[in-house]
């Protein structure tokens, strides 16, 4: 199994980028403690993930950062990021394991034990579980609840990390569950000084960790 350090996951969205460009607020996450970035484009043309993979790309190899591409296997492998994170409705993970070959990184969103075994059969190194807590960026379904996440990490001996509306006054309520990391996105990059609030969730994280 590939090892990543899941303690602080940074998603991006351009949605709270303002003027500063993609590589500039991943770096900034980067200073303050970011550990592993996923690069998540929703509402682009292939051309603009490509050009923001590539971005990003540059500087998480700078930060030594490993860099995941969200559901986009081909983009992925164009600027031969460090892995590939893939949702439910997203191609099969067995299949983006056999694409992307046996060491790069393969992450997968779970929301039910069942999706927790599936994808450590399936060949990958971690799960995301949420939402956590409601969030506006995932805006289906409701949170999970303390119990709902334990249950998805008890079904299967698979690195884990939270995702969905975690901050720092709704992330202790993690803490316990045993988890290897909280992924977050508008707790740093909605925020003034991203350096200064990716420190104050990087202390979440690790005493959720902790």
């Amino acid at each position: 199994m590939n090892h990543c350090d899941l303690t602080l996951y940074l998603c991006t969205d351009r949605h709270w980028l303002g003027d500063m460009s993609l590589g500039e607020s991943v770096e900034r996450a980067i200073l303050g403690g970011v550990t592993l970035v996923q690069l998540r484009e929703k509402d682009v043309s292939t051309a603009d993930f490509l050009a923001a993979a590539h971005e990003v790309q540059a500087v998480c190899k700078k930060h030594n950062v490993p860099l995941l591409i969200n559901d986009r296997v081909d983009i992925a492998l164009a600027v031969d990021a460090d892995g590939v994170h893939v949702g439910q409705s997203d191609m099969p993970c067995d299949i983006v394991r056999r694409l992307i070959g046996p060491d790069k990184i393969l992450g997968v969103s779970a929301n039910t034990p069942e999706h927790a075994k599936k994808a450590l059969a399936d060949g990958a190194d971690y799960i995301g579980i949420g939402a956590a807590f409601m969030t506006d960026t995932k805006a289906v379904g409701g949170a999970l609840s303390y119990e709902q996440i334990k249950a998805v990490m008890d079904a299967a001996d698979i690195p884990a990390c939270a995702i969905g509306g975690i901050n720092e006054k709704t992330g202790p309520a993690l803490k316990g569950l045993g988890l290897d990391g909280i992924s977050v996105i508008s707790a740093i990059l909605a925020k003034p000084d991203i350096t200064e609030a990716a420190r104050t969730m990087l202390a979440v994280a690790e005493d959720i960790k902790g």
